[in-house]
């Protein structure tokens, strides 16, 4: 399928009446491009192969197809289900984004009229509550892979009947440790199904474990971050000097919302206590909050409530914050890879995006590193009342240059490297 043959509307990719009333009411006006281009494959039984991150649209890439096969399949298949059962499994690394997609699904199946069932099932909250959810078994279940064969060992849950199978962000499970799980929830499930991967990159265990899993799969890649919609800018500041500087933007752009990364734990407590000496008041979000702070620290960010929220990697992935105008790299992520899924955050669905990098004298080799890696050659710029010392400026910043607008207005177009 070429570009000039992908679907133009939701309508042409083969969906059902009550997902294409919902996806109206969601107001979805178009497919993205990995839902144009995977959606009638998957609808016809193929695996698929996808590097995507999230923001391009891949959850209801596989939900909606999944949704329609287990729907149609479900009156055939009602008196030989066990009490429980599995039809579609997602696997998924963090709690928040297993709450997510399973939202999202719950959501574009309202109008099959509580036909099909969906939990989501994580650690950091009660075993028994989620047991007493998967009673009776569940249509589709959404489950971080620790959680899920916790799960097993209790008898709450089987894995024989599924019939698809999705791995949403391989890598970032693979990255964070989950390779023995996943291989011990991978022999309970059925050798004849679909299977659905996601994945950002592409790294040696995910290789291995896509030839090991997939059949003949139709393969997609898709760009997620846009240059026309998402802005990458870079500010250099003197060592000592980025808390000062972090304050001075926020005060001085008053973004609606802002997200800022931190490396570590305590990195968040300390800076949101700094911020709160000059006057600005931050949440944090980090794993040693317990899952019920977690949650409702996001869903208050979700509602606008918070404006600012420091956070770590655990809000790389899983966080789909609309409209969310800026994303702030206050310490710059360990792996290069993270780099792209922070920014991430900003400029979705076509919504104009702004990621700022606050760099020091201790930053600048990391940060070249971060654009070799992903591609990107960007400018140093500098704040004005912020100019790095001149020695620094001459050794490190030869690019740098004084900022006019750091509110990024859409029109100003980062650098590729050739």
């Amino acid at each position: 399928m070429t570009s000039n043959t992908l679907p133009a509307n939701f309508a042409e990719l083969g969906l059902v009446p009550p997902l294409l009333a919902r996806l109206t009411e969601l107001e979805y006006q178009q497919p993205t491009p990995i839902q144009a281009q995977a959606i009638p494959s998957v609808l016809a039984g193929r695996d698929l192969i996808a590097g995507a991150n999230t923001g391009s649209g891949k959850t209801a890439t596989f939900a909606l197809p999944m949704l329609q096969q287990l729907h149609a399949d479900k009156p055939a298949n009602r008196h030989s289900r066990k009490g429980n059962y599995v039809s579609g499994l997602v696997l998924v690394p963090t709690r928040e984004l297993a709450k997510q997609v399973a939202d999202s699904i719950k959501s574009y199946s309202v109008h099959f009229n509580g036909a099909l069932k969906t939990v989501a099932v994580f650690g950091g909250v009660s075993a028994n509550t989620q047991m007493l959810a998967l009673r009776g078994g569940t249509d589709i279940l959404v489950a971080t892979p620790g959680r899920l064969l916790d799960l097993i060992s209790s008898n709450a849950i089987k894995l024989d009947e599924v019939k698809t199978l999705v791995l949403d962000e391989a890598d970032r499970m693979l990255s964070l440790g989950f390779t023995d799980e996943l291989e011990q929830l991978l022999a309970l499930v059925p050798k004849a199904k679909q299977t659905l991967l996601f994945s950002a990159t592409f790294p040696e265990k995910v290789q291995t474990l896509t030839k090991e899993l997939l059949r003949d799969p139709i393969e997609i890649q898709v760009q997620s971050a846009d240059a026309s919609t998402l802005v990458q800018r870079v500010f250099t500041v003197n060592r000592g000097e980025k808390t000062a500087l972090l304050a001075h933007l926020i005060k001085q752009h008053q973004w609606r919302q802002s997200l800022i990364f931190v490396n570590a734990k305590n990195s968040c407590n300390h800076l949101a206590q700094k911020l709160a000496k000059r006057g600005i008041s931050a949440e944090v979000f980090h794993g040693d909050k317990g899952q019920g702070a977690r949650s409702r620290v996001l869903d208050a960010f979700k509602a606008g409530e918070i404006h600012v929220l420091i956070a770590t990697d655990i809000a790389a992935r899983g966080l789909d914050i609309e409209k969310l105008p800026v994303v702030i790299n206050f310490d710059l992520p360990r792996s290069p890879a993270d780099y792209m899924h922070r920014i991430g955050r900003s400029g979705r669905a076509g919504e104009v995006g702004l990621a700022l990098s606050l760099i020091d004298y201790e930053d600048y080799h990391h940060f070249r590193v971060i654009e070799k890696k992903n591609k990107i050659k960007l400018e140093r710029e500098e704040v004005e009342g912020f100019k790095v010392d001149e020695d620094f400026k001459e050794e490190y910043f030869s690019l740098a240059k004084p900022m006019a607008k750091p509110e990024g207005s859409g029109k100003k177009k980062n650098k590729k490297s050739k």
